[in-house]
């Protein structure tokens, strides 16, 4: 027997998880301000723009991790961070965040910044991951590089012995496109991955 299209659905609507107005409420962005290090703020900015993603989605990973938060809690040295030279920075983070880490700073007796300032150095690991990646990637360009060099030559070679017209030299010639493109697609994506070779 044939169901009919229309009641299938609306039993389909009707099990899917509607939104709830909290829930969005909680994706609204607000900002908020911290006194953090200037070796967390360059942290973020650099993770953020190696990585290709907004700040807010980073801090918003890394806040929300309250198992994370708890153990970072559990290791903050008031006196050592107190040392700290810190500046203000202003973040744009959504309001589910800003409550959970509110709720991790009563609960935890730990001070937001601290949370922050700890939290952020998580990140510290992946840009040193991020900086071996990049060494390897630029290895491969230059030999990628030494590669389309020698393929000119020889597309030069094939040009002067059988002419422009031969369908030989004319395979090398769009095989000699397609690796141009790749090449310089690869000299813009290791160009962009410079800035992690900064921190």
């Amino acid at each position: 027997m044939k169901r009919i299209k229309g009641r299938r659905d609306d039993t389909d609507r009707k099990q899917m998880a509607l939104p709830s107005s909290s829930d969005l409420r909680g994706r609204q962005s607000v900002r908020a301000t911290f006194k953090l290090s200037e070796h967390a703020i360059n942290t973020m900015s650099v993770v953020a723009a190696h990585l290709g993603i907004k700040q807010k989605s980073l801090f918003d990973h890394l806040i929300e991790d309250t198992r994370s938060l708890s153990l970072i809690a559990s290791g903050v040295q008031p006196d050592r961070f107190s040392r700290l030279k810190r500046i203000q920075k202003t973040y744009v983070i959504s309001r589910k965040t800003l409550c959970c880490l509110d709720d991790a700073s009563k609960d935890l007796d730990a001070s937001r910044d601290a949370l922050v300032e700890y939290s952020i150095q998580r990140l510290v690991p992946l840009i040193e991951e991020e900086r071996e990646r990049h060494r390897k990637q630029k290895v491969i360009l230059d030999e990628m590089t030494e590669y389309l060099e020698q393929g000119e030559r020889l597309l030069g070679q094939s040009r002067k012995l059988l002419g422009e017209d031969d369908p030989v030299h004319e395979r090398l010639e769009a095989a000699m496109r397609g690796g141009r493109k790749a090449h310089n697609a690869v000299v813009s994506f290791v160009k962009k991955g410079k800035i992690i070779d900064t921190f």
